[in-house]
Parts: C-alpha cells; sequence; structure tokens
C-alpha cells in the first residue's frame, strides 16, 4: 500500500518547513525509518523519515522549496502500485519562487548567453527572488555567481568580508544552494595572499559599474517565526523596562579566579556565563518573576530555566539552560558553548531551546552599551546587558574609576509590577557586586 509523506512537524511551532536537500531519490528503495531529507524549521535543520516501505515513486517539492505541515512531498509505492491519484494531491507545495513544485521541477533552465547552456542549482535559485537563477555548480565548490555581476552571499558574510577586505567574487560558497556563508569568508581571510602588481595610484579611479540598486532575500523559516513572535510580544504585551548600573569590580576578579581553577579541565568561564547563575538564583528567590501569563492564570514555575540568545546566520535562537540555579557557573559555561555550537549549526533539538521561563540577551560583546530586549511570550520578563566599561564613580567623597555595566529588564506588566521587578532587580545585583554569595 502506497505510503504519503507528508511534511512534518518537526518542531512545536513549526508551520511550514523548507525542503533542505533530498537524501534518497525518485527509485531508490526505501525502508520505513530511513532518512529521506534534510528540513529546515523555524529553529533548526531536522531530518524527515520515511513512515513506510516500498519505491520513491514520487518527488513532489524541490530542494529549496517549502511546504506547509501536513502536505504531501513524496509518495513511497510498490513498482506497479497506480499512485496517479497521490500525485494530484502534491499541487500546494511552494517550490520558493511562487511557482508550485511540480511546475518548477518541469521547468527548463534558461541557458546563458554566448554558452554552452550551464548546469543550474534548482535549491539555489528557488532561495532567491522571482526570476534569480543560479548559475554553475555550487555542488562542486564553484563560486556562486547570480548571472549579473553579484555574487550569492548572506548579509553576515556580506559584513564579514567588507570587514576583512575578502572579495567575495573570489569565494566558494558552501551554504545552501552554494551560497556564501560566515565560515567561507573566514576560511578565505585565513588564506594566503599571492601578491600582485602595485595599483597606479595617480591614475584615476575608475567607477563602479551600474548594477542593482537593491538585492531582495527569501525570508527563510527561522526569520517568518521571529517575525511572528515579535508581533504577538510588543504590541500585546504590555511592557515596561528597569534599568540598573551595576559595579563589575568583584565578578571580575571572581571570574578571574574561577578560570584559574577550572583552567585544567579545558573550560573558561564569560562574563555572561555569571550573569546567567545570578539571573537565575534571583529567579529562584522571586517566583513572582519567574512566571508566564495565560489569559485565565499566572503560572509561577518551580524551576529555573534561562533562555541564552545566541545569533546564527538566520536570525536568533535560545537554547535553554535548565535548572541553572543549581549548577556552577563552570557548568553553566560549559552548557552553553556547546548548545550555542549546535545553534550555529542548527543542530539543537526542540527541547533544547523551547521551555524557558525567563531569557538572557547580552549585546555587550558589540559594545552595545544599553538596550532593551522584546520579551518571548509567554514569559514574563527578558534582562538585556550591554557592555562592561570603566566608570568615573563618586566613592567617600571623591571620583574613582570601577568597571560598571548597564543591565535593563523588560517587565510584562501583566504578570510583574514596577516595584517586583525592583526589589528582583535587587536581588540580582546583590548577586553581581557581591559573586562570593552564588558561589558558596
Amino acid at each position: 500500500m502506497a505510503t504519503k509523506v507528508h511534511m512534518e512537524a518537526l518542531s512545536p511551532t513549526m508551520e511550514e518547513g523548507q525542503l533542505v536537500r533530498w537524501l534518497k531519490h525518485e527509485g531508490d528503495e526505501i525502508g520505513e525509518g530511513d532518512i529521506l531529507a534534510e528540513i529546515e524549521t523555524d529553529k533548526a535543520t531536522m531530518e524527515l523519515v520515511a513512515r513506510g516501505s516500498g519505491v520513491l515513486r514520487k518527488i513532489g517539492l524541490a530542494e529549496g522549496g517549502t511546504a506547509k505541515v501536513g502536505q504531501i512531498i513524496a509518495v513511497i509505492a510498490a513498482t506497479d502500485e497506480d499512485i496517479a491519484s497521490l500525485i494530484g494531491e502534491m499541487g500546494g507545495a511552494s517550490s520558493g519562487n511562487g511557482k508550485p513544485a511540480a511546475a518548477a521541477a518541469a521547468a527548463p533552465p534558461p541557458a546563458q548567453a554566448g554558452s554552452a547552456a550551464p548546469a543550474v542549482s534548482v535549491r539555489a535559485a528557488a532561495e532567491e527572488a522571482p526570476a534569480t537563477v543560479i548559475v554553475g555548480s555550487a555542488e562542486a565548490g564553484a563560486v556562486t555567481d547570480l548571472g549579473d555581476g553579484r555574487v550569492k552571499a548572506s548579509p553576515l558574510a556580506r559584513r564579514l568580508a567588507a570587514e576583512a577586505g575578502v572579495a567575495l567574487a573570489g569565494v566558494a560558497g558552501s551554504g545552501p544552494g552554494g551560497r556564501i556563508v560566515k565560515r567561507d569568508v573566514e576560511a578565505a581571510a585565513k588564506a594566503p595572499v599571492r601578491a600582485g602588481p602595485m595599483p597606479d595610484v595617480s591614475a584615476a579611479t575608475p567607477r563602479a559599474p551600474a548594477g542593482p540598486d537593491a538585492e531582495a532575500f527569501a525570508v527563510s523559516q527561522m526569520r517568518k517565526t521571529i517575525a511572528k513572535r515579535l508581533v504577538s510580544s510588543i504590541g500585546p504585551v504590555p511592557t515596561f523596562y528597569l534599568t540598573v548600573n551595576l559595579d563589575m569590580t568583584r565578578l571580575l576578579a571572581a571570574r578571574q579566579e574561577v578560570n584559574r581553577r577550572v583552567e585544567a579541565k579545558g573550560v573558561k568561564t564569560s562574563i555572561n556565563d555569571f550573569i546567567v547563575k545570578a539571573l537565575a538564583m534571583a529567579l529562584a528567590n522571586h517566583p513572582e518573576v519567574n512566571a508566564s501569563w495565560g489569559e485565565t492564570v499566572i503560572t509561577r514555575h518551580h524551576r529555573v530555566h534561562i533562555g541564552v540568545a545566541v545569533a546564527i546566520e538566520d536570525g536568533l535562537i535560545t537554547p535553554v539552560v535548565r535548572d541553572a540555579d543549581v549548577k556552577g557557573v563552570a557548568e553553566i559555561a560549559a552548557e552553553v558553548r556547546e548548545l550555542a555550537g549546535r545553534a550555529r549549526e542548527k543542530k539543537l533539538k526542540p527541547e533544547e531551546y523551547t521551555g524557558a521561563t525567563f531569557s538572557i540577551s547580552n549585546l555587550g560583546m558589540f559594545g552595545i552599551e544599553e538596550f532593551t530586549a522584546i520579551i518571548n511570550p509567554p514569559e514574563a520578563g527578558i534582562l538585556a546587558v550591554g557592555q562592561v566599561e570603566e566608570q568615573a564613580v563618586a566613592e567617600n567623597g571623591a571620583a574613582v574609576i570601577r568597571p560598571r555595566m548597564r543591565v535593563t529588564m523588560s517587565c510584562d506588566h501583566r504578570v510583574i509590577d514596577g516595584a517586583t521587578g525592583a526589589r528582583f532587580l535587587q536581588t540580582f545585583r546583590g548577586f553581581i557586586e557581591e559573586p562570593v554569595m552564588m558561589l558558596v
């Protein structure tokens, strides 16, 4: 009996998925449990497994295309079984360029003027705006040219290339469809540079050739989910903000001592690891803040799970450090690094990025002094952390220089009142400015 291969809900909040690549092809023998494809969800890249056995008779979604959860994207059946009616049910999947997947797969690739018909990457073409065709074999490591002088690269890769002085035209992309990503730019920046002839500085600088004024990028599944979550937060959630300026003198000394003690174990703590620990212990002391909003109930959580915002190439994800209040700083450091590494590789499991009771976002490493973060519902708050900087402060009637750090707490007023948030931040300040209290 034929088996319909559906786009499955591979994460709790997934509404549609993008087909990254097929690991099986039409005509392949399939066993139940075989991995058929890699699917990009709103949070990670997951594996789609076969729910039946037979032959992969029909693929209805091209690489790079998207389909709603529940839609049929392939059919597994016996070689002689009639699947015409099932093929007719595949009409809803999108190739990523606005056309049905079947039509996109059947469309012949256009040839480049003045040359033989080149190989076209269907997956890469699906990721771009309509009528954009990727020329060249990205799978073979060729530079991905969009045909009009532009190179296909992520916004982060473009920024890093500009900062490092790397010419994207000479970089081979290893991302989906041959797209140049962060790791490609970093590798190119480390490669030895071959000396060339010195330019004639006396000559007039030629004007850059005319090109497009803008470039459109397809919205990733992660970015779509971020947009939906933010709209559901900043509008409906009545938010107010509380900012405190903290003395980091003792915490920096404590971090230095902790790192000296755990150095032999290959662990190195960051300031953020201490902040996560202090935040978790403050939440354990204030269950009214470690809470979430429901339309008819407010839930106070008995366990403290901290979501740590991690910037990745397509957006933002918050791996969760569970029971952070009872873990040591070194243990938190090791866990955060392991989770962040897999987050950037899109290898997190759903249970590793869901279930936070409070979140933290730290932009201090980018030189940001102070900012406000958007609450991730149903959590009642999030802490925004700025950089540590030396400031002149009054101490015993004299001006002294101290390392200081501003943090701003965004509060859902339906759960947290002003005085409640202020008392919570007083407790948090105590752990930061007297770190021995959270290390005993």
